[in-house]
């Protein structure tokens, strides 16, 4: 996260979003809320319902149901759809090359983290962007995890949307993360699982310009900036 803004306040309301891969543009917008933004972590709640932009392949097909050897290759869309099931809390360290997402069942029975391998956020004005690096690592309660969506990382550098050098970056960022998990450090070590939101709060609205170009904003008098970082990737 690198541009020099304001924190934002617990309850303030913030996009979460993800350029495409290999094609110009936003495909993936959250609406989420402000949890914690300190220098050294921003926590934030996407509801469920939260109305959100994900990407579908241009016939209407889920991106998740097109086989492998063409889920990259046929031209996509995106639309506006409600996120279903539970909520999800995403945490994120300025500089770290993923995010950790924290998923529970119904009734707030945990279920596991996840964390998502991505670019460092890159702060606006009006939220985070990043990319997504496919590769992902699930981790559970009995602190067992175990690599994910390996056949899409493979798929996308058969595609082209990463270079050697890349897949070798995320790799590395990869075996870093586990290497977090193995100590078990933060935020595994922490009692997020246990957090619940703010009953007052209100779920966030997706905006008409939900896909403008990411502003800079300089601090406001009196507020603290979030110090910079270099890339982690």
């Amino acid at each position: 996260m690198t541009e020099p803004v304001h924190a934002w306040r617990p309850g303030e309301h913030i996009l979460w979003r993800y350029r495409a891969n290999g094609a110009p543009g936003i495909h993936i917008c959250r609406p989420v809320t402000v949890v914690r933004d300190t220098p050294d972590l921003l926590a934030v709640w996407m509801a469920p319902g939260t109305e959100c932009v994900r990407p579908l392949l241009a016939d209407g097909t889920p991106i998740h149901e097109e086989p492998l050897p063409t889920r990259y290759t046929k031209p996509r869309i995106t639309v506006r759809d409600r996120w279903s099931g539970a909520g999800v809390l995403k945490l994120a360290r300025p500089g770290d090359p993923w995010s950790v997402w924290l998923f529970w069942d119904r009734g707030w029975r945990f279920k596991n983290w996840y964390v998502n391998l991505e670019e460092p956020l890159h702060r606006w004005s009006g939220g985070v962007d990043s990319e997504d690096h496919f590769l992902d690592i699930a981790v559970y309660p009995d602190r067992s995890w175990e690599w994910r969506d390996e056949d899409e990382f493979a798929q996308a550098q058969q595609a082209g949307l990463l270079d050697a050098g890349q897949a070798e970056r995320i790799r590395v960022a990869g075996q870093a993360a586990a290497r977090v998990i193995g100590a078990w450090g933060r935020p595994f070590s922490e009692n997020w699982a246990s957090w619940r939101p703010d009953p007052r709060w209100r779920n966030p609205v997706l905006p008409r310009d939900w896909d403008r170009a990411a502003a800079p904003a300089a601090p406001p008098h009196g507020a603290h900036a979030i110090p910079q970082h270099p890339r982690a990737s």
